[in-house]
């Protein structure tokens, strides 16, 4: 048994104080697991937009002081009362996601959804008691998403914490609990395209590459990526894109000039942007009679979907995904392996490594486009 169980741990963590304002690693106390908790030693996280989008508290509720982060791997530390499936030493990946096993949606073969774990990005606290299990001083640090991954330990309702392998390298597999497997899944589980077909993937950052990926994976011949961003053109070309689109050199819409590229559109599309224009191009590019087209990028609240019904009626379909259709719990565990049987490239996903002290520079990073994945490393 961990020699800390039952005890509070003071350790550092990375607080935002207030919206859009530069994170403070501060000593923190991080409170024992209750009932169905895990604690989790974390070693690796990464910074994926969401967090930025949270942390600068334009368009939601802005909840602070709070500890951000969700893309994370780590070791469990100890666990709470009611946890029987994992033990301290357990390597894991947090998810911003659950998977409870009892709801409705835990028990169908075809959702994801949990009911009682689903993302929350309002509450700050945990479920089993509404409190929060982060303070300085006697004063609450809310959580973010049911996982607060910037700070070296934190406190995680056991069903948001897949176990995984023992041997997978944590800071190559850390990038699985968000955007790579959002991006893979919904090609992979989602779209399914089949060997031999084409696949449009919008927007290029680190989930449409991961979409891509997933159609490489597949075995799709033509892999067309659409980007107003054309210097990602080049570093898309390791994720097995073959072909590209810039929807600014054309006076037409993209979706006419894939429909001639692909004589009348391709067998599979994935919208990545959550711009509702991209959305609607990513349906009206797929092929009528079979064509399927799947939507993973979050609009804006007050965006509105609008196509003409005969799209539908002649044989397209259009769907929507969320965490690429995996059961957090039951499915990374594969996803994980994918990548130990070098089926899966992770690396390339991973641009820039900064220690924990610099977390700051990985927003920076972020805000200024550049690179993929940036892997904060927790210990000195």
């Amino acid at each position: 048994m961990s020699t800390t169980a039952g005890q509070v741990i003071r350790c550092k963590a990375a607080v935002a104080w207030e919206a859009g304002k530069p994170l403070v690693i501060e000593e923190v106390d991080v409170a024992p697991p209750q009932n169905m908790e895990v604690r989790l030693k974390i070693l690796y996280t990464s910074l994926c937009h969401t967090d930025v989008y949270f942390w600068e508290a334009k368009g939601q509720n802005p909840i602070f002081p709070r500890i951000l982060g969700h893309e994370a791997a780590g070791i469990v530390e100890s666990v709470g009362e009611g946890v029987t499936e994992l033990v301290p030493g357990d390597h894991v990946l947090p998810v911003f996601t659950g998977e409870c096993k009892n709801c409705t949606h835990c028990k169908s073969q075809e959702s994801n959804m949990c009911s009682l774990l689903r993302i929350n990005t309002d509450r700050g606290v945990m479920i089993h008691d509404e409190q929060s299990r982060f303070s300085i001083n006697g004063q609450p640090i809310y959580h973010f998403v049911g996982t607060s991954t910037f700070s070296e330990y934190t406190v995680v309702h056991v069903g948001c914490v897949a176990k995984i392998n023992p041997l997978a390298p944590l800071d190559k597999v850390c990038v699985l609990s968000c955007g790579i497997s959002t991006g893979l899944g919904a090609t992979l589980n989602v779209a399914k395209p089949t060997k031999g077909s084409s696949v449009a993937v919008f927007g290029l950052g680190a989930v449409g590459l991961a979409a891509a990926e997933g159609a490489r994976i597949a075995g799709a011949s033509r892999i067309i990526g659409v980007d107003l961003n054309a210097s990602r053109f080049e570093l898309a070309k390791k994720f097995g894109v073959t072909e590209f689109v810039n929807p600014k050199d054309y006076t037409k819409p993209v979706q006419e000039v894939i429909g001639e590229m692909t004589d009348g559109g391709v067998d599979r599309s994935v919208e990545c942007t959550g711009h509702i224009d991209a959305m609607i191009s990513a349906f009206e590019c797929v092929h009528d009679g079979w064509g399927v087209a799947v939507l993973v990028g979050v609009p804006h609240k007050e965006a509105v979907f609008k196509t003409h019904p005969v799209n539908l009626l002649n044989e397209r379909t259009l769907k929507g995904t969320f965490f690429g259709n995996y059961k957090p719990r039951s499915d990374l565990p594969y996803v994980v392996e994918k990548y130990m049987k070098k089926e899966l490239e992770l690396e390339k996903f991973i641009t820039h490594q900064l220690p924990f002290s610099e977390i700051n520079k990985a927003f920076e990073l972020m805000l200024k486009g550049e690179g993929l994945r940036c892997i904060i490393h927790m210990d000195p």
